[in-house]
Protein backbone atom coordinates (compact mmCIF):
# COMPACT_ATOMS: atom_id res chain seq x y z
CA UNK A 1 0.00 0.00 0.00
CA UNK A 2 2.20 2.76 -1.32
CA UNK A 3 -0.73 4.74 -2.73
CA UNK A 4 -2.95 7.23 -0.90
CA UNK A 5 -6.27 8.64 -2.12
CA UNK A 6 -9.26 7.73 -4.29
CA UNK A 7 -9.71 10.28 -7.08
CA UNK A 8 -6.52 12.20 -6.36
CA UNK A 9 -3.91 9.51 -5.75
CA UNK A 10 -0.32 9.77 -4.57
CA UNK A 11 2.11 6.87 -4.96
CA UNK A 12 5.51 7.29 -3.32
CA UNK A 13 8.75 5.39 -3.82
CA UNK A 14 12.36 5.41 -2.67
CA UNK A 15 14.49 4.85 0.41
CA UNK A 16 16.31 7.24 2.74
CA UNK A 17 19.79 6.53 1.36
CA UNK A 18 18.87 5.32 -2.11
CA UNK A 19 19.44 7.23 -5.33
CA UNK A 20 16.26 9.26 -5.01
CA UNK A 21 12.81 9.43 -3.53
CA UNK A 22 9.80 10.36 -5.61
CA UNK A 23 6.13 10.17 -6.35
CA UNK A 24 3.39 9.97 -8.94
CA UNK A 25 0.25 12.07 -8.52
CA UNK A 26 -2.64 10.72 -10.59
CA UNK A 27 -6.15 12.09 -10.99
CA UNK A 28 -4.93 15.69 -10.93
CA UNK A 29 -7.19 17.91 -13.08
CA UNK A 30 -5.84 19.66 -16.16
CA UNK A 31 -5.30 23.38 -16.50
CA UNK A 32 -4.16 24.07 -12.92
CA UNK A 33 -1.31 26.64 -12.76
CA UNK A 34 1.72 24.92 -11.21
CA UNK A 35 3.76 27.36 -9.14
CA UNK A 36 7.13 25.63 -8.81
CA UNK A 37 8.50 28.39 -6.58
CA UNK A 38 5.66 27.73 -4.11
CA UNK A 39 6.40 24.00 -4.17
CA UNK A 40 10.08 24.67 -3.42
CA UNK A 41 9.07 26.97 -0.58
CA UNK A 42 6.90 24.24 0.94
CA UNK A 43 9.81 21.78 0.67
CA UNK A 44 12.13 24.22 2.43
CA UNK A 45 9.79 24.23 5.44
CA UNK A 46 10.39 20.50 5.92
CA UNK A 47 14.11 20.54 5.11
CA UNK A 48 16.65 19.80 7.87
CA UNK A 49 18.97 22.41 9.31
CA UNK A 50 16.35 25.03 10.15
CA UNK A 51 17.04 24.76 13.88
CA UNK A 52 19.62 23.47 16.35
CA UNK A 53 17.41 20.48 17.20
CA UNK A 54 17.13 19.09 13.67
CA UNK A 55 19.41 16.63 11.89
CA UNK A 56 22.59 17.99 10.34
CA UNK A 57 21.92 16.05 7.13
CA UNK A 58 22.00 18.54 4.26
CA UNK A 59 19.71 17.81 1.32
CA UNK A 60 18.96 20.43 -1.32
CA UNK A 61 15.53 18.83 -1.83
CA UNK A 62 15.27 20.07 -5.40
CA UNK A 63 12.23 18.51 -7.05
CA UNK A 64 12.52 17.38 -10.67
CA UNK A 65 9.20 17.05 -12.48
CA UNK A 66 9.28 14.31 -15.11
CA UNK A 67 5.76 14.46 -16.54
CA UNK A 68 2.27 15.90 -16.30
CA UNK A 69 3.19 19.61 -16.55
CA UNK A 70 3.58 21.71 -19.71
CA UNK A 71 3.94 25.47 -20.06
CA UNK A 72 3.25 25.89 -16.35
CA UNK A 73 -0.09 24.04 -16.40
CA UNK A 74 -1.12 20.56 -15.32
CA UNK A 75 -1.97 18.30 -18.25
CA UNK A 76 -4.41 16.04 -16.44
CA UNK A 77 -1.98 13.15 -16.92
CA UNK A 78 0.12 11.61 -14.11
CA UNK A 79 2.54 14.09 -12.53
CA UNK A 80 5.77 12.21 -11.81
CA UNK A 81 8.68 13.72 -9.88
CA UNK A 82 11.86 12.78 -8.05
CA UNK A 83 14.02 14.32 -5.32
CA UNK A 84 17.58 13.06 -5.46
CA UNK A 85 19.40 12.04 -2.27
CA UNK A 86 22.69 13.93 -2.34
CA UNK A 87 23.99 13.84 1.27
CA UNK A 88 24.18 10.08 1.82
CA UNK A 89 26.48 8.47 4.40
CA UNK A 90 25.83 4.74 4.42
CA UNK A 91 28.76 4.09 6.76
CA UNK A 92 26.92 5.88 9.58
CA UNK A 93 24.65 2.84 9.79
CA UNK A 94 27.18 -0.03 9.57
CA UNK A 95 27.00 -0.63 13.33
CA UNK A 96 23.25 -1.32 13.27
CA UNK A 97 23.16 -3.49 10.15
CA UNK A 98 22.58 -6.67 12.15
CA UNK A 99 20.65 -5.35 15.16
CA UNK A 100 17.08 -4.24 15.83
CA UNK A 101 16.95 -0.65 17.08
CA UNK A 102 14.43 0.01 19.89
CA UNK A 103 11.10 1.42 18.62
CA UNK A 104 12.26 1.49 14.99
CA UNK A 105 10.68 -0.54 12.18
CA UNK A 106 13.78 -2.73 11.74
CA UNK A 107 12.23 -5.89 13.17
CA UNK A 108 8.77 -5.43 11.68
CA UNK A 109 10.08 -4.72 8.16
CA UNK A 110 12.24 -7.83 8.34
CA UNK A 111 9.33 -9.85 9.67
CA UNK A 112 7.19 -8.71 6.73
CA UNK A 113 9.67 -8.75 3.82
CA UNK A 114 12.40 -11.12 5.00
CA UNK A 115 15.02 -8.38 4.58
CA UNK A 116 15.40 -4.67 5.11
CA UNK A 117 17.37 -1.62 4.06
CA UNK A 118 19.16 -0.63 7.26
CA UNK A 119 20.54 2.65 5.86
CA UNK A 120 18.73 5.34 7.79
CA UNK A 121 15.65 3.17 8.12
CA UNK A 122 15.21 2.73 4.38
CA UNK A 123 11.62 3.33 3.36
CA UNK A 124 10.49 3.71 6.98
CA UNK A 125 12.55 6.89 7.27
CA UNK A 126 10.98 10.31 7.61
CA UNK A 127 12.91 11.18 4.45
CA UNK A 128 9.96 9.78 2.47
CA UNK A 129 7.75 12.61 3.73
CA UNK A 130 9.49 15.11 1.42
CA UNK A 131 7.53 13.43 -1.40
CA UNK A 132 4.29 14.04 0.47
CA UNK A 133 5.13 17.73 0.84
CA UNK A 134 5.52 18.08 -2.94
CA UNK A 135 2.20 16.31 -3.53
CA UNK A 136 0.57 18.37 -0.78
CA UNK A 137 1.79 21.57 -2.42
CA UNK A 138 0.16 20.42 -5.66
CA UNK A 139 -3.05 19.76 -3.71
CA UNK A 140 -2.89 23.25 -2.18
CA UNK A 141 -2.58 24.75 -5.67
CA UNK A 142 -5.63 22.73 -6.71
CA UNK A 143 -7.60 23.99 -3.70
CA UNK A 144 -6.49 27.61 -4.04
CA UNK A 145 -9.51 28.75 -6.14
CA UNK A 146 -11.91 27.21 -3.60
CA UNK A 147 -10.72 29.49 -0.77
CA UNK A 148 -10.03 26.51 1.50
CA UNK A 149 -6.98 27.17 3.69
CA UNK A 150 -4.91 24.80 5.81
CA UNK A 151 -2.68 25.84 8.70
CA UNK A 152 -0.78 23.45 10.95
CA UNK A 153 1.35 24.47 13.91
CA UNK A 154 3.27 23.09 16.88
CA UNK A 155 0.96 22.98 19.90
CA UNK A 156 3.12 20.83 22.20
CA UNK A 157 6.70 19.65 22.56
CA UNK A 158 7.38 17.33 25.46
CA UNK A 159 5.53 18.72 28.51
CA UNK A 160 5.36 22.30 27.10
CA UNK A 161 2.04 23.05 25.40
CA UNK A 162 -0.14 25.94 24.27
CA UNK A 163 -2.65 26.76 27.03
CA UNK A 164 -5.49 27.88 24.77
CA UNK A 165 -7.54 26.68 21.82
CA UNK A 166 -6.33 27.63 18.36
CA UNK A 167 -8.87 30.46 18.11
CA UNK A 168 -6.82 32.47 20.63
CA UNK A 169 -3.84 32.73 18.27
CA UNK A 170 -2.83 34.34 15.01
CA UNK A 171 -1.76 31.09 13.38
CA UNK A 172 0.38 32.76 10.73
CA UNK A 173 2.68 33.71 13.60
CA UNK A 174 3.78 30.06 13.72
CA UNK A 175 5.89 30.79 10.64
CA UNK A 176 7.96 33.39 12.48
CA UNK A 177 9.93 31.01 14.72
CA UNK A 178 11.87 27.82 14.10
CA UNK A 179 9.57 25.67 16.23
CA UNK A 180 6.43 26.67 14.27
CA UNK A 181 4.57 27.69 17.42
CA UNK A 182 2.19 30.70 17.22
CA UNK A 183 3.00 31.84 20.79
CA UNK A 184 6.53 33.29 21.02
CA UNK A 185 6.75 32.85 24.80
CA UNK A 186 5.71 29.20 24.64
CA UNK A 187 8.10 28.66 21.74
CA UNK A 188 10.94 29.99 23.90
CA UNK A 189 10.02 27.52 26.66
CA UNK A 190 9.94 24.70 24.10
CA UNK A 191 13.38 25.71 22.83
CA UNK A 192 14.83 25.66 26.35
CA UNK A 193 13.33 22.22 26.97
CA UNK A 194 14.77 20.88 23.71
CA UNK A 195 18.22 22.23 24.52
CA UNK A 196 18.10 20.36 27.84
CA UNK A 197 16.96 17.26 25.97
CA UNK A 198 19.79 17.58 23.45
CA UNK A 199 22.38 17.97 26.21
CA UNK A 200 21.01 14.80 27.82
CA UNK A 201 21.46 12.99 24.46
CA UNK A 202 17.75 12.26 24.41
CA UNK A 203 14.80 13.10 22.15
CA UNK A 204 11.29 14.54 22.47
CA UNK A 205 7.88 14.07 20.92
CA UNK A 206 4.95 16.44 20.70
CA UNK A 207 1.68 17.43 19.10
CA UNK A 208 0.90 19.14 15.79
CA UNK A 209 -2.49 20.85 15.50
CA UNK A 210 -4.15 21.75 12.22
CA UNK A 211 -7.04 24.02 11.20
CA UNK A 212 -8.93 23.87 7.90
CA UNK A 213 -10.92 27.03 7.17
CA UNK A 214 -13.59 27.78 4.56
CA UNK A 215 -14.27 24.12 3.77
CA UNK A 216 -17.87 24.03 2.49
CA UNK A 217 -20.53 21.82 4.05
CA UNK A 218 -21.10 18.47 2.37
CA UNK A 219 -17.53 17.20 1.91
CA UNK A 220 -16.88 13.59 2.97
CA UNK A 221 -18.70 10.28 2.86
CA UNK A 222 -21.30 9.13 5.42
CA UNK A 223 -20.12 5.62 6.28
CA UNK A 224 -16.70 4.18 5.44
CA UNK A 225 -15.30 7.33 3.86
CA UNK A 226 -16.03 9.64 6.79
CA UNK A 227 -13.99 12.81 6.46
CA UNK A 228 -12.49 12.56 9.94
CA UNK A 229 -11.65 8.89 9.32
CA UNK A 230 -9.75 9.72 6.11
CA UNK A 231 -7.97 12.56 7.90
CA UNK A 232 -7.04 10.16 10.70
CA UNK A 233 -5.75 7.62 8.16
CA UNK A 234 -3.68 10.33 6.48
CA UNK A 235 -2.20 11.57 9.75
CA UNK A 236 -1.44 8.15 11.19
CA UNK A 237 0.44 7.26 8.00
CA UNK A 238 3.07 9.86 8.91
CA UNK A 239 6.14 8.32 10.59
CA UNK A 240 6.03 8.46 14.42
CA UNK A 241 2.31 9.41 14.54
CA UNK A 242 0.60 7.67 17.46
CA UNK A 243 -2.63 9.57 18.15
CA UNK A 244 -5.37 11.53 16.39
CA UNK A 245 -8.10 13.68 17.91
CA UNK A 246 -10.65 15.83 16.09
CA UNK A 247 -12.65 18.64 17.68
CA UNK A 248 -12.94 18.17 21.43
CA UNK A 249 -12.06 14.54 20.92
CA UNK A 250 -11.59 12.63 24.15
CA UNK A 251 -12.93 15.55 26.17
CA UNK A 252 -16.37 14.79 24.73
CA UNK A 253 -16.41 11.60 26.78
CA UNK A 254 -16.55 13.76 29.92
CA UNK A 255 -19.44 15.93 28.70
CA UNK A 256 -23.18 15.52 28.78
CA UNK A 257 -25.20 15.81 25.59
CA UNK A 258 -26.38 19.27 26.54
CA UNK A 259 -22.77 20.37 26.93
CA UNK A 260 -21.44 18.66 23.81
CA UNK A 261 -24.16 19.45 21.28
CA UNK A 262 -23.33 22.07 18.64
CA UNK A 263 -26.53 24.12 18.33
CA UNK A 264 -27.46 25.37 14.85
CA UNK A 265 -28.49 28.89 13.91
CA UNK A 266 -28.98 30.74 10.63
CA UNK A 267 -27.96 34.25 9.60
CA UNK A 268 -27.45 36.18 6.39
CA UNK A 269 -24.32 34.15 5.68
CA UNK A 270 -25.89 30.70 5.98
CA UNK A 271 -26.21 27.94 8.58
CA UNK A 272 -23.70 27.76 11.42
CA UNK A 273 -23.20 26.22 14.88
CA UNK A 274 -22.78 28.27 18.06
CA UNK A 275 -20.02 25.97 19.28
CA UNK A 276 -17.70 23.67 17.38
CA UNK A 277 -17.07 20.72 19.65
CA UNK A 278 -17.47 18.40 16.65
CA UNK A 279 -14.47 19.93 14.93
CA UNK A 280 -16.33 20.83 11.75
CA UNK A 281 -17.43 17.28 10.92
CA UNK A 282 -20.77 15.63 11.74
CA UNK A 283 -21.86 12.25 10.43
CA UNK A 284 -18.54 12.02 8.61
CA UNK A 285 -19.38 15.10 6.50
CA UNK A 286 -18.10 18.66 6.81
CA UNK A 287 -20.64 21.14 8.25
CA UNK A 288 -18.96 24.36 7.09
CA UNK A 289 -17.31 25.24 10.41
CA UNK A 290 -13.55 25.16 10.98
CA UNK A 291 -12.19 21.62 10.89
CA UNK A 292 -9.56 21.27 13.57
CA UNK A 293 -7.61 18.29 14.88
CA UNK A 294 -4.47 17.28 16.75
CA UNK A 295 -1.88 14.61 15.98
CA UNK A 296 0.46 13.17 18.61
CA UNK A 297 3.96 12.05 17.63
CA UNK A 298 6.29 9.89 19.67
CA UNK A 299 9.90 10.95 20.35
CA UNK A 300 12.56 10.16 17.74
CA UNK A 301 13.60 6.59 18.68
CA UNK A 302 17.29 7.10 17.86
CA UNK A 303 18.98 8.69 20.87
CA UNK A 304 22.71 9.22 21.24
CA UNK A 305 23.13 7.11 24.35
CA UNK A 306 23.64 3.36 24.87
CA UNK A 307 20.52 1.20 24.55
CA UNK A 308 19.98 -2.50 25.10
CA UNK A 309 18.63 -4.51 22.19
CA UNK A 310 19.20 -7.80 20.35
CA UNK A 311 20.90 -8.87 17.14
CA UNK A 312 19.04 -10.43 14.22
CA UNK A 313 20.12 -13.79 15.68
CA UNK A 314 18.39 -12.92 18.96
CA UNK A 315 21.55 -12.33 20.96
CA UNK A 316 21.58 -9.52 23.57
CA UNK A 317 23.72 -6.53 22.70
CA UNK A 318 24.09 -2.82 23.35
CA UNK A 319 24.11 -0.16 20.66
CA UNK A 320 25.59 3.32 20.76
CA UNK A 321 23.88 5.15 17.87
CA UNK A 322 25.79 7.70 15.84
CA UNK A 323 24.94 9.68 12.74
CA UNK A 324 22.70 12.69 12.13
CA UNK A 325 19.36 12.72 13.88
CA UNK A 326 16.69 15.16 15.04
CA UNK A 327 16.29 15.84 18.75
CA UNK A 328 12.67 16.62 17.94
CA UNK A 329 11.04 16.32 14.52
CA UNK A 330 7.84 18.20 15.35
CA UNK A 331 8.68 21.48 13.55
CA UNK A 332 9.61 19.53 10.40
CA UNK A 333 6.42 17.47 10.66
CA UNK A 334 4.19 20.58 10.57
CA UNK A 335 4.39 20.95 6.75
CA UNK A 336 3.87 17.19 6.37
CA UNK A 337 0.62 17.40 8.34
CA UNK A 338 -0.48 20.26 6.09
CA UNK A 339 0.45 18.26 3.00
CA UNK A 340 -1.50 15.16 4.00
CA UNK A 341 -4.44 17.36 5.00
CA UNK A 342 -4.40 19.07 1.61
CA UNK A 343 -4.32 15.73 -0.20
CA UNK A 344 -7.23 14.45 1.90
CA UNK A 345 -9.40 17.54 1.43
CA UNK A 346 -8.60 17.86 -2.29
CA UNK A 347 -9.49 14.21 -2.83
CA UNK A 348 -12.78 14.59 -0.91
CA UNK A 349 -13.56 17.82 -2.77
CA UNK A 350 -13.03 16.09 -6.14
CA UNK A 351 -15.25 13.19 -5.05
CA UNK A 352 -18.01 15.60 -4.09
CA UNK A 353 -17.59 17.50 -7.37
CA UNK A 354 -18.04 14.28 -9.35
CA UNK A 355 -21.08 13.22 -7.29
CA UNK A 356 -22.81 16.57 -7.72
CA UNK A 357 -22.48 16.66 -11.51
Amino acid sequence: MNTFGHILRLTTFGESHGTAIGGVVDGYPSGIPIDKAFISQELSRRAPGRSAVSTSRRESDEVEFLSGIYNGLSLGTPIAFIIRNTDVRESDYDAIKHVYRPSHADYTYEAKYGLRDHRGGGRASGRETAVRVVAGALAKLLLKPTGITIQAFTSQIGPISLPELYTQYELEASKTNELCCPDADVAAQMKDFLEQTRMAKDSAGGVVSCVIKHCPAGIGEPIFGKLHATLASAMLSIPSAKGFEIGKGFDLANMTGSQANDVFFADNYGIHTRTNHSGGVQGGISNGEDIYFRVAFKPIPTILRPQETITVQGEPTTIQPSGRHDVCAIPRIVPVVEAMTALTIADAWLQQKIQST
